[in-house]
């Protein structure tokens, strides 16, 4: 098992609390021989380590958002494609019992509504606030909530958002501190997602989900449910679910499981309409989000 970071550090705390070997850059370490390679980096510096472990025919796995834009993540897409390797991408959230629940509720009942939101802080990172570095709030953090958005109600086909235009107080930032988008489904459902960053506290991330007859509120701690019988709450253990996304990979590498339910392929759908939120709020425009067909380079 081996680490490397561009800083050597980090790369060191890491590999001392896990017994791994700490390599100069990413080639020592591909060179090293391993089974299978973690990309944990921001949104800016993806690309060069995807483009390596491909090469290398590795299975891979990547922390979202996958990219900062859409040329990278295309390129990688196709690029893993065309080789074939094992791929999956940090949306944890997939894992996570209630959703599953959720699902089973939704199956024999169309979604009309959608509202969604990620009201918390600045993380403590540098490269965060900018956004040339992290993309802004909603490809960084919200889509974690536009992902379950696609998982519970379908395909976006249009987005229409608007950002403040004011930064969070926090020095350097040009990131909006607040956004507000609405989604149009291919199902014909309808959605909203809000986003700040802008509190000193994480307030609330979630998606709340509307059927005939049936109301859900999911969040990483719980889902709420409620219809004809009246409310009820089941519990979640969100550490489950970062634990359950690992260990699926894991598996699959091993040949001991096929429980990926995230593959770059699948991510870069969300990617997408993450970066129509972005694109829309920018330009004042309705966008429809790119298309995630990829093909082989």
């Amino acid at each position: 098992m081996g680490v490397t970071d561009v800083v050597p550090a980090a790369a060191q705390s890491l590999a001392d609390a896990h017994g791994a070997r700490v390599h100069p850059d990413v080639e020592a370490l591909l060179s090293a021989g391993v089974d299978a390679a973690y990309v944990c980096v921001p949104p800016f510096a993806h690309g060069d380590a995807e483009r390596a472990v491909v090469a290398a025919g590795l299975p891979l796995f990547v922390e979202k958002p996958i990219s900062l834009d859409w040329d990278t993540a295309t390129e990688i897409a196709a690029l893993t494609a065309k080789r074939q390797v094992l791929t999956a991408v940090g949306h944890h959230w997939r894992y996570l019992a209630i959703v599953e629940q959720a699902r089973a509720l939704l199956e024999d009942r169309p979604v009309r509504l959608v509202t969604g939101a990620w009201l918390d802080k600045v993380p403590p990172v540098s490269w965060w606030p900018h956004q040339d570095r992290s993309g802004g709030p909603v490809v960084e953090q919200a889509a974690h909530v536009l992902d379950l958005a696609r998982h519970l109600a379908g395909e976006v086909t249009e987005v229409t958002a608007v950002g403040n235009g004011t930064p969070p107080p926090v020095d350097g930032a040009d990131v909006d501190g607040a956004t507000a988008a609405t989604l149009r489904f291919a199902s014909g459902a309808v959605g909203t997602l809000a986003a700040t960053c802008v509190l000193g506290w994480k307030e609330r991330a979630g998606l709340e989900v509307y059927a005939d007859g049936l109301a859900l509120a999911v969040t990483e701690t719980g889902l709420v449910v409620r219809d004809a019988d009246g409310p009820r709450t089941v519990d979640s253990d969100p550490e489950s679910a970062r634990i359950a996304v690992d260990r699926a990979f894991i598996d699959a590498v091993r040949g001991d499981g096929d429980d990926i339910r995230v593959s770059y392929a699948e991510a870069l759908r969300t990617h997408a309409v993450a970066l129509a939120v972005a694109e829309s709020a920018a330009t004042g425009r309705a966008v429809t989000p790119r298309s995630a067909e990829v093909s082989h380079v």
